[in-house]
């Protein structure tokens, strides 16, 4: 019975893995992680400025919050260019993930590593925050909102480097983004119009990198798994703390949680 459940775990994983697409976060990181080709190309359409040349590019980067018991952020994508602007590029499925004040949050995050003890303020780059989201979560029809911060009484720009980007990725254009949307919801690398991409997505779900697909998707699920037991335990402890007028101590001892555990509650509590 053992063997039989962890082929079907097998199953299960090897059709997540058939199934996604660009779309999904997984696969989008490593397809663009120190993929300079496959970057440059997406930013070039995206922010349509055809002279970025793209140095350095990471998938899956956490930034720690300076903040103790601040809220960390994983990126998908932070690529820099050869002017030393920074990018950050996330896909998103919900509106909720792609909230207008995750953008700020994201934003932010990515300013305050850009200078170093000693450096002036007029030294900071230009940074873009890229939301391409499976929706068009603001319905207004366009393939790209750009927001930039502006002079209210004057309506000039206010140019202080920040940008944000959001792209419908429900935009079916005969255009470089409308293709590039295409490509991006393609489970199939030949189906693919932008050859920059379709090695990519043919390597790791057709090729050597299908293992390593594989095994990000079981560890993703492995973190979902955790993710939910943690919630449930929070709610129980909650739940002990208002019933019986209980300190978050006398709750969690009384429930023999375990050390560990107790850390990671009382971060949430």
């Amino acid at each position: 019975m053992a063997g039989e459940e962890i082929r079907q775990d097998t199953r299960t994983v090897e059709q997540i893995v058939d199934g996604m697409s660009l779309f999904d976060d997984d696969l989008m990181s490593m397809v663009f992680d120190g993929n300079i080709e496959a970057t440059e190309l997406l930013l070039k359409i995206i922010l349509k400025k055809d002279d970025i040349q793209v140095i350095s590019v990471v998938g899956q980067r956490e930034l720690q919050s300076p903040v103790v018991g601040g809220r960390d952020i994983r990126l998908d994508i932070l690529a820099k260019d050869s002017t030393g602007k920074h990018y950050n590029v996330e896909v998103q499925q919900k509106p909720k993930g792609a909230h207008i004040r995750r953008a700020r949050f994201n934003s932010s995050m990515m300013d305050s590593r850009m200078l170093r003890a000693g450096q002036e303020f007029s030294e900071l780059q230009d940074s873009y925050m890229v939301f391409i989201t499976r929706t068009d979560i603001f319905k207004r029809g366009i393939p790209i909102y750009t927001i930039n911060r502006h002079f209210e009484e004057t309506n000039e720009l206010f140019d202080d480097g920040s940008h944000i980007v959001y792209v419908n990725g429900n935009y079916k254009g005969d255009d470089t983004i409308g293709r590039l949307m295409h490509d991006f919801g393609c489970k199939e690398a030949k189906d693919m119009y932008y050859p920059e991409l379709a090695k990519g997505v043919k390597h790791f779900k057709e090729e050597g990198g299908r293992e390593r697909m594989c095994e990000a998707v079981e560890k993703y699920g492995d973190r979902r798994a955790e993710s939910a037991r943690l919630n449930n335990l929070l709610e129980n402890v909650r739940n002990l703390m208002e019933s019986m007028k209980w300190s978050a101590e006398q709750a969690m001892s009384a429930m023999k949680v375990s050390e560990a555990d107790k850390a990671m509650l009382l971060e949430k509590l």
